[in-house]
């Protein structure tokens, strides 16, 4: 079954779906007064339960949802009660958690803010890309406490960023950004993605080199794979300590994807050092010896849109509602045989 948008010069019924926590931090009174200028917006509070009387009412009547964190799924019953649902729009990243199959079966039209949300992640990553190559947190660190500078002329020549080699775990769109961000840097940029072709590399400006090679030749490794059954683990003991000394694994996509045993093993014995923007569990036990390792910066799964970064999870949103509302389609779909590949 295919559904079509409600073309120009008609403003289409639609509701909000997420958390109340998440609503609050990303729909702000300017950007919940552009929606209401696009479409005929159900009166808050937010649907953060679509099995109420209130929700099942506002659904039955609902063409297109705004949904975000916190989502309730929208499965067979509640699409049974809002027959007339025809889009929605996602003011976050995945959609994993809240649009089923039965969403896909209608034909329900789906974007998603994931492009929005790759770039700060994506300037977290660069920012520790090169704060690690110069080692700037360790030697702040060590400044405070001797508090005399030193013979600068004595810097080991691992520091620096000049002809660094830097490799990119995944060609996501993070993984994309993280590309980009690189290249008025001079450093070398190698990329394993299985699915990314060597022309499709060289477009990129990257070099394409399989995963044992990414490990073996790269000062850093930024990991941006999606955490899916074939990825859990992905980075193993044996790429692990396959990397150079003194290598820093930057890691902000999922723990899960990284052996944390063996990851900690090369961190507390100084081979490596690591920032982690995620781990495995989040957060890690209070003693665990990452916490306290000089080697490890750990940070609390900030890299993702936090603060005024939010309004661009809103406006991506709103440009696509907009256009859906006009006919022209959204700019950032999400396929359903796409994904198999997406976090």
């Amino acid at each position: 079954m295919t559904v079509h948008a409600p073309g120009p010069g008609r403003r289409p019924r639609a509701a909000v779906a997420m958390s109340a926590d998440a609503a609050s931090a990303v729909l702000d009174p300017q950007s919940l007064a552009a929606f209401r200028r696009v479409c005929d917006l159900a009166p808050f509070p937010v649907l953060d339960d679509l099995s109420t009387a209130r929700a099942v009412s506002v659904l039955a009547g609902v063409e297109l949802l705004v949904t975000g964190w916190g989502c309730p799924p929208l499965d067979a019953d509640v699409l049974r009660a809002a027959p007339r649902l025809r889009a929605v729009v996602h003011t976050a990243g995945s959609v994993r958690g809240h649009v089923t199959d039965a969403c896909w079966d209608r034909g329900i039209e789906v974007s998603s803010a994931a492009a929005a949300n790759a770039l700060p992640v994506a300037e977290y990553t660069l920012a520790m890309i090169l704060l690690s190559g110069k080692r700037v947190l360790e030697r702040a660190r060590d400044y405070r406490t001797t508090r005399a500078r030193g013979n600068w002329l004595r810097t080991s020549r691992g520091v620096g960023n000049y002809r660094r080699t830097v490799g990119i775990l995944s060609a996501s769109l993070i993984g994309r950004r993280v590309i980009e961000l690189l290249r008025p840097h001079d450093v070398e940029v190698l990329l394993h993605d299985p699915y990314v072709s060597e022309a499709e590399a060289a477009a990129l400006g990257v070099e394409a080199v399989g995963l044992p090679e990414l490990f073996t030749r790269c000062d850093t490794v930024s990991v941006h794979t999606p955490l899916l059954p074939a990825t859990r683990g992905l980075v193993g003991r044996e790429l692990i300590e396959s990397m150079p000394a003194d290598a820093v694994l930057v890691n902000t996509s999922r723990g899960a994807v990284v052996d944390q045993a063996a990851l900690t093993d090369a961190v507390l014995a100084g081979r490596v050092r690591a920032v982690l923007d995620v781990t495995d569990p989040e957060a890690l036990p209070a003693d665990h010896p990452l916490w306290d390792c000089e080697h490890a910066l750990i940070t609390p799964h900030l890299a993702g849109s936090e603060g005024n970064e939010w309004r661009r999870l809103a406006d991506l949103a709103l440009d696509e509602t907009t256009r859906w509302a006009s006919g022209a389609g959204f700019l950032h779909p999400v396929r359903r045989e796409r994904l198999a590949f997406l976090a």
